[in-house]
Formats: C-alpha cells, sequence, structure tokens
C-alpha cells in the first residue's frame, strides 16, 4: 500500500467504472473502502461510460493539475438518431434515413475531425453557464447556446461500420475537455442524418491505463486494493533529487538549486533523497527551482 513518510496513504487507484454510477458515486464507495475523506477522481465519466476512472487518495489528490490531460477511447456511434443530450441516454429528438455509406466514405468524413477542431459541448454537459452546471439547466428545459471551444483529437480510427444497424465503432485519443458525445453528434450532421454516442468505454486517461484498473467489486475485499505509486504517472516530467542535506530547507518550502537545465515554468517532480515523492516545483529562469507541493512540510 502507498503511503508517506509519516504512514498517511498516498497513490492512486484506477477504477474500471461500470455504466450506472456517477464518477461522484465511486469516489464514496472508495472513501468507506479506505476509510479515508480526502479522495478525488480525476475526469469524470458519464454515468452511461465505462472504464478507466483514475482515484488520488491522500495527498495525492494535489497531484492531479500535474498530470497529462490525454485521454483514450473506444465507442460506438449511432447514425440516423438525434437525442436531447447527444448519446443513447437523452430524449429522441428527430430520426432519420441513413444516407449510402462505404467504409471510404466514412474515413474520408472523419479526417475532418483530426487534429486542433473547434467543438460545442453538448447540452447536457458539465459546462459552466453563469454559475451553474449546464445540465441542470437543460434539464429544467432551457435551450442553452454553448460557445464552442478548441479541443484536439489526436488519433481517430474507424474499426467498422454497420450498414444495417447505422453503428458506427471507432477510437479516439484526445485532449482534455474533449465530448465523444459531441464527435457523435457533429458527425451525423456532416453527413447529413443526425448522430449520437450508443455506447463508451475509456482506455486510458491522465496517464492510466485500463489494464491497471480493478472492477468497483473488488472494493468490497479485505484488504482493499493496493495503490499505485504517485511518482508513475509523473515518470513523464523532469525529475530533481534531493541531497540529505537538502530535505530540511524543501519541507521549509525553500528554493532548491537545479542540477539539470530545464525550461523556465515547466513542472518538475522533487523526489527525497530515499527515492519517495517529496513534491512538485516549478523550473525558474535562474535555474532555481520554486516549491509548489511540499509533501510532509515544516510546521
Amino acid at each position: 500500500m502507498a503511503a508517506d513518510e509519516e504512514g498517511q496513504l498516498c497513490g492512486f487507484l484506477v477504477l474500471d467504472k461500470p455504466a450506472g454510477l456517477t464518477s461522484h458515486a465511486c469516489v464514496s464507495q472508495v472513501r468507506r473502502a479506505f476509510g479515508l475523506k480526502r479522495v478525488g477522481h480525476g475526469g469524470t465519466l458519464d454515468p452511461a461510460v465505462t472504464g478507466v476512472l483514475p482515484i488520488a487518495l491522500g495527498p495525492a489528490t494535489r497531484l492531479l493539475p500535474y498530470l497529462s490531460g490525454e485521454k483514450a477511447y473506444r465507442g460506438v456511434i449511432q447514425l440516423g438518431l438525434t437525442t436531447s443530450s447527444d448519446d443513447l441516454e437523452g430524449e429522441p429528438l428527430q430520426q432519420r434515413s441513413l444516407p449510402a455509406l462505404s467504409l471510404e466514405r466514412l474515413k474520408q468524413e472523419l479526417a475532418a475531425f483530426r487534429g486542433c477542431i473547434s467543438q460545442r459541448p453538448p447540452q447536457v454537459s458539465a459546462v459552466h453557464v453563469n454559475g451553474e452546471r449546464a445540465y441542470a439547466r437543460a434539464r429544467r428545459g432551457e435551450q442553452l447556446e454553448l460557445p464552442p471551444r478548441e479541443v484536439t483529437i489526436h488519433a481517430l480510427e474507424l474499426l467498422g461500420w454497420d450498414a444495417a444497424s447505422g453503428r458506427v465503432e471507432l477510437t479516439v485519443r484526445c485532449s482534455a475537455g474533449t465530448y465523444i458525445r459531441s464527435l457523435a453528434r457533429d458527425l451525423g450532421e456532416r453527413l447529413g442524418c443526425g448522430g449520437c454516442l450508443a455506447s463508451l468505454r475509456r482506455s486510458e486517461a491522465l496517464g492510466f491505463r485500463l489494464d491497471q484498473a480493478v472492477p468497483l467489486e473488488r472494493l468490497q475485499q479485505a484488504p482493499p486494493p493496493p495503490l499505485l505509486n504517485p511518482l508513475e504517472p509523473l515518470a513523464g516530467l523532469a525529475q530533481h533529487r534531493l541531497e540529505p542535506e537538502d530535505l530540511p530547507g524543501w519541507r521549509c518550502g525553500r528554493a532548491q538549486q537545479s542540477r539539470a537545465a530545464l525550461t523556465a515554468g515547466s513542472p518538475v517532480v522533487v523526489v527525497s533523497p530515499d527515492g519517495n515523492l517529496a513534491g512538485m516545483a516549478c523550473a525558474l529562469a535562474d535555474g532555481q527551482l520554486q516549491p509548489r507541493l511540499v509533501l510532509q512540510a515544516a510546521g
């Protein structure tokens, strides 16, 4: 079980979220299983979506902003149908006949969604509108004009097309803030028949993969699942190892001198002499490392 030097739980748990539960409900179950209040998740999943849900426990919750926002999914789009939520959970709005589509035509149309694109979030989404979540206003019957935002689709691959059912299967690798429901809606609009998301499973999030995930039922067994070392998802960042004489100063919040050339403004993982995570710093132009997060801070 991952823990800091004071014995406090500190690490990550990757859940394979089942359909039908909110991300918040999964966090509540983790709190009960570990007897810990300080628990948070990274990357909300809609109740109908399954797959990778990273959970941070203890001081690891403060590391979530430093993790990669890139995510990967495998999903199915239903063409010919539009809904109020851009997925099959919403109210049907319009049913249209399907155009004659080949795999090659679909591949050509999907090309327009790769790279940096402008995307309008679904009406039923967690986007804030005047201090309130969009889904709360949409469920009251309000029609919202959510402004588009820039997102990046790093990879988009067509896996299959079933003309009989009108379903398209694909994989997506994208930036944080990307809505696969919006992608389904926009593909349907581009094809002139409408579309919505039929099913979705997340395979990667915040640097964690599906093969690291444990089922939610595992939380009912004793002892609870072991936590992943908080250094694992930070492996792609620059690292600075403290010397024994540097540790007291670091814990008092003093800047450290970097022994490597680092880009000013970049985050740096600070490791204690025994190899455990000591915190996070920001590289300054003069080679100093300014503390941003100090674990086991003195005083």
